[in-house]
């Protein structure tokens, strides 16, 4: 068994004959014991690993170890989870097990701790440890029943071996030779993505459920600390050193036994803080944009962490469970703490895989969020070397060219803006989980010109023109308005869009706001090189509302429209939003190709003019107006003009008599506006479009899974369509 593989007790404890399971693993059997118990009690499952690691980790015999041990308290009869012999005869008790379920608060762990002490005292004879479990919670005890003291320990001791090392886990533990009456101790271990998203939830309710803090600054704190326990797992060190990343016990002084234990505890817990705020003083070295404020936990709190955090490898542990563990932890407590709601995974999956991303491409989200986009495309990149490099696990050249590939494209190719401090910080972790690619990731307004961002971050990669892609999805429904935000006017959709059949027109006006998804339209046309790709998720009216025609036309004179992909309704609904909204694929057109299609449009709007007259013909109408309304009669009114135009009755007419004019010209500019559009779509540069409806995404409005996934689908014959269609054409 390697230390980077998961070790099932259940399955080993049947294929050993300890346990048998029945109805559809529904019922387990003691077979030692012939006890049957229900298994889908999450608190046996528990206890069954419990006993299967006595005997198969710890090498306790097992018809020394047994479950469900009557205890008499008082006139009471309890019954302790497991109980291990001294002897044959099973008549002195050596250890003593409470079980508890996994989600159990740290509250109720006290409990147990105070409960399974009472058991111990109360069995006759010396127990001399007691073991209390969560399986991802663990506290281990030597007791002395005659003192009436419980002194804690890094363990319990092996079948044979008396006295323990005040530590339990070492590099290259595995490895180590184990000599029969020495302590083993144990190497990291990975974990399944369930097991690992409950730590998570688990360590985070510790730290606010006692309300010494909310559950932001609780997140913000376990993120530090689990900052410091990957720091620790990367550390070099020598085989059979003890990772700095654990409780290690002290031993305390004190007048009498209390006082020596409450010693130790405050001396443990001050030596684990001093080692976590190395680590962590350590990273920030290196990393300082990461965390910029110390870490504010007591020793006790981070204590709390460690305990659930310390037994288990997460450089080690499969890169989808460890992402989706921390993805389905963070996704819920934003929903819930913050109202944030991130692009679902089947969406991101969809927008990346079917863009022709390699290990060479620049890559950005300007609205990155927790960094969903960034860390797919550095998972594509992570298979295309997986594909290079096939025998990287095995060949020591091969594995150093395979990591290179794909973290020289982490770390210098993957740029992400985040305005909210937090949330940015969160996609920093994501991606440290992921292996790296946090480096150029920034906190700032993804709004902002570029010369600003790299003032801002002091990283001279965000600039205009550079990016190959760009994959984003931007916020919705809320607007920048000029009063707010200084910049509006230096963008283009800032500006009010004047028609060009407007001969009124006094000159092009700052708008007093706009929404911040057509203004991320023109920020990523900013930082894409020509011929780069946008993906970006936009609301439908983008796409259809009439007074959104101008967004539309400067579109057409930007980029390439490349593809669009309407997602239904519900795409966004189990995330808390419910706006309607399509998945819109553009590559951005040359500068020269962009200004040839702005000066063909301007050219057949001025030759429509001219041959319609159309100057003189609205002047025509305007002077027609303007005399009916000068020479308006108030002979039918018995008194003077002056009074008749002062009437309701006129107020009405002229009104009517304006309409009328009005009209005539709206038909006129109908009917340019008509010939324009025809003569554009003529003249325009003629190529095929991408167009498809997704109904079904693979979840439904709830989030449930739905078993069908038209995305691939789509996914399959749109990468086709880029590839064959528009990558190769230039722009």
């Amino acid at each position: 068994m390697t230390d980077n593989q998961v070790i099932d007790y259940i399955k080993q404890g049947v294929a050993n004959g300890l346990i048998k399971l029945s109805d559809d693993n529904k019922r387990i059997e003691y077979l030692k014991q012939k006890k049957n118990r229900l298994f889908t009690n999450p608190e046996e499952q528990v206890q069954a690993e419990t006993y299967c690691r006595l005997i198969l980790q710890y090498g306790y015999p097992k018809h020394r170890v047994q479950n469900f041990v009557p205890v008499k308290m008082g006139s009471d009869k309890k019954e302790a989870d497991i109980v291990v012999y001294n002897d044959d005869e099973c008549l002195e008790p050596h250890i003593l097990v409470e079980c508890k379920k996994q989600d159990v608060s740290d509250a109720e762990f006290a409990q147990a701790i105070d409960q399974a002490y009472s058991y111990a005292f109360a069995l006759p004879n010396n127990v001399k440890w007691v073991w209390v479990t969560s399986k991802i919670k663990n506290e281990f005890f030597q007791v002395d029943k005659r003192k009436n003291t419980r002194k804690s320990e890094s363990d319990i001791p092996p079948y044979g071996v008396d006295k323990l090392a005040p530590y339990k886990f070492v590099k290259g533990a595995d490895k180590l030779k184990h000599k029969v009456g020495q302590q083993k101790f144990f190497e990291l271990q990975v974990v399944v993505q369930d097991e690992l998203t409950r730590r998570f939830k688990q360590a985070h309710n510790a730290l606010w459920a006692g309300g010494q803090l909310n559950p932001s600054e609780a997140f913000d704190e376990l993120d530090k600390l689990i900052f410091c326990k990957i720091w620790d797992e990367r550390k070099a060190r020598e085989a059979g050193e003890p990772y700095d990343f654990q409780v290690i016990q002290e031993d305390g002084k004190g007048a009498n036994e209390d006082e020596k234990q409450l010693d130790a505890k405050q001396k443990t817990n001050a030596g684990l803080f001093a080692r976590i705020n190395a680590l962590y003083e350590e990273g920030r070295k290196k990393d300082p944009e990461v965390f910029r404020d110390n870490i504010r936990l007591t020793p006790e709190r981070a204590r709390t962490i460690v305990e659930y955090l310390q037994d288990i490898n997460l450089n080690k542990t499969d890169l989808d469970s460890k992402g989706h563990a921390f993805e389905t932890f963070m996704d819920s407590f934003f929903r819930g703490s913050f109202g944030q709601y991130f692009t679902p995974r089947p969406i991101v999956k969809f927008i990346v895989d079917v863009l022709p991303i390699s290990h060479e491409s620049l890559v950005l989200d300007t609205s990155c969020g927790s960094g969903g986009f960034l860390l797919h495309a550095l998972e594509k990149v992570r298979k295309e070397a997986n594909r290079i490099y096939p025998n990287h696990e095995s060949d020591i050249d091969d594995h150093g060219d395979w990591k290179r590939y794909w973290h020289d494209f982490a770390q210098h190719n993957l740029y992400g803006i985040e305005i909210n401090e937090q949330i940015s910080r969160v996609a920093k972790m994501n991606m440290i989980i992921h292996d790296d690619g946090h480096t150029n990731v920034i906190t700032a307004d993804g709004l902002l010109k570029d010369a600003k961002l790299q003032e801002i971050s002091k990283n001279h990669g965000f600039e205009y023109g550079r990016f190959d892609y760009i994959i984003t999805n931007p916020p919705f429904g809320s607007a920048v308005k000029l009063t707010e935000k200084a910049y509006l006017d230096t963008y283009a959709f800032g500006q009010k869009d004047t028609s060009w059949l407007d001969l009124k027109n006094s000159g092009v006006k700052n708008r007093d706001s706009q929404s911040t998804e057509v203004l991320f339209i023109e920020q990523c046309r900013q930082f894409l090189n020509a011929g780069g790709y946008l993906a970006i998720v936009i609301p439908d009216g983008v796409l259809t509302n009439s007074s959104l025609q101008y967004v539309r036309d400067q579109i057409e004179e930007w980029y390439r429209i490349v593809a669009v992909v309407s997602l239904p309704q519900t795409a966004f609904t189990a995330n808390g939003a419910g706006v309607k909204s399509s998945v819109l694929f553009l590559r951005k057109y040359s500068a020269e190709v962009s200004e040839e299609i702005r000066q063909l449009k301007l050219n057949i709007q001025a030759a429509l003019l001219s041959e319609n007259r159309y100057k003189e013909e609205v002047e025509r109408i305007e002077k027609a107006k303007k005399d009916v309304l000068n020479n308006a009669s108030g002979a039918e009114y018995d008194g003077e003009l002056n009074e008749f135009k002062s009437t309701e009755a006129y107020k009405a007419w002229k009104a009517e008599k304006s309409a009328e004019y009005s009209e005539q010209i709206a038909e006129i500019k109908e009917k340019l506006e008509e010939a324009y559009l025809l003569q554009k779509q003529s003249a325009l540069p003629d190529y095929p479009i991408f167009m498809a409806i997704a109904e079904d995404i693979g979840y439904d409005a709830t989030g449930k899974q739905t078993g069908k996934n038209e995305l691939d689908i789509i996914g399959s014959e749109l990468a086709r369509f880029i590839v064959e269609e528009v990558s190769r054409e230039p722009v």
